[in-house]
């Protein structure tokens, strides 16, 4: 008879006691939407901690193992992790691991690339084409864990509702920059996709990868351009050391002109975990605020859609400054 009870407990309690799956994102705007579209169906952890340059890193032997127990592995793909694509590849033998970026966006669509680098993998910084990602690990989690399909459905369309209701508050907002002024100057080539989509002319002191360093050329060329545009502000990148970028301003200055700091930008890490900035839309309402203001422009009040994440971090809609 205890066997019996012990057997019947197990059966009604099995459900609730089972752990949810453990998911494991190699950056934090991955990690992000995907804690968004898991809600109780999974627990997401990101591998690389905020204001960490994902282009150098180095996988570590406790992230080695946080990989090999996790149940699903996301990552970005097109070359954004550096030689911890190879730990993925080989790992994607032994569990389920998915370049996310790619499936979301494949090679099909029009990407951004140079000749050095290749495919830019920066596609967050365009946020309708990142609202392509939460169908995409929605799916990826249903196959895994089938009894959440549902929820995991209607959670990802309440967030890509979210995110294209955001896409549209940074047109906006980017539209308010002066025609002649909406030239973007960053440490690193981290914008492209964001010029593409909002129409900002980007130049950046670095390529595409923080891997190689700028050139004196580089800094050259990016001088030419602020003087001669008369750019009023730079910006420095939170993961990225800002020494080129204060050559720039040095150089600048060297030739009679003016410009000064627009504020941080957050390119490849999200900002600290507590913080607005710590979430996706946090980032790209940061850089937005950050980058309009700066720019000789002015961003509206996030729109209604919007207002689950206002709420969250106990903002009002036009409150949070960067």
């Amino acid at each position: 008879m205890t066997k019996f009870f012990l057997s019947l407990l197990t059966l009604l309690l099995g459900p609730a006691l089972a752990e949810p799956l453990r998911v494991v994102a190699t950056v934090g705007m991955i990690a992000d939407v995907a804690q968004e579209v898991a809600g109780d169906c999974a627990e997401v952890s990101a591998l690389m901690q905020p204001g960490v340059d994902p282009h150098l890193y180095r996988a570590r032997p406790s992230d080695v193992r946080e990989l090999f127990y996790a149940d699903l592995v996301l990552y970005s793909g097109y070359g954004l992790e550096g030689q911890l694509g190879e730990v993925l590849g080989a790992l994607g033998e032994r569990k389920p691991v998915l370049a996310v970026t790619e499936a979301a966006v494949p090679q099909a669509d029009t990407l951004l690339a140079d000749d050095a680098y290749g495919v830019d993998p920066h596609l967050w910084m365009d946020v309708a084409r990142w609202a392509e990602l939460p169908a995409v690990i929605a799916g990826a989690l249903a196959q895994l864990e089938p009894g959440c399909a549902e929820a995991l459905a209607e959670r990802a369309s309440a967030y890509t509702a979210q995110l294209l209701a955001l896409d549209a508050w940074v047109r906006e907002s980017v539209a308010s920059i002066p025609a002649a002024g909406r030239v973007l100057v960053t440490a690193h080539d981290a914008f492209g996709y964001y010029g593409a989509a909002y129409g900002l002319e980007v130049a950046a002191v670095q390529g595409l990868s923080t891997e190689a360093e700028a050139s004196l050329a580089d800094v050259r060329d990016t001088v030419a351009l602020v003087v001669e545009r008369r750019v009023p502000a730079l910006f420095v990148e939170s993961s990225i050391n800002p020494r080129t970028v204060q050559a720039v301003f040095e150089a600048v200055a060297a030739r009679g002109g003016s410009v000064r700091v627009g504020g941080e930008l957050f390119s490849d890490a999200l900002g600290g975990a507590n913080s607005p900035e710590g979430s996706y839309i946090g980032m790209i309402h940061h850089n937005t605020r950050a980058i309009a203001e700066a720019l000789g422009g002015s961003a509206p009040p996030l729109p209604e859609a919007l207002a689950p994440w206002l709420e969250r971090w106990q903002l009002e809609a036009n409150e949070a400054a960067p």
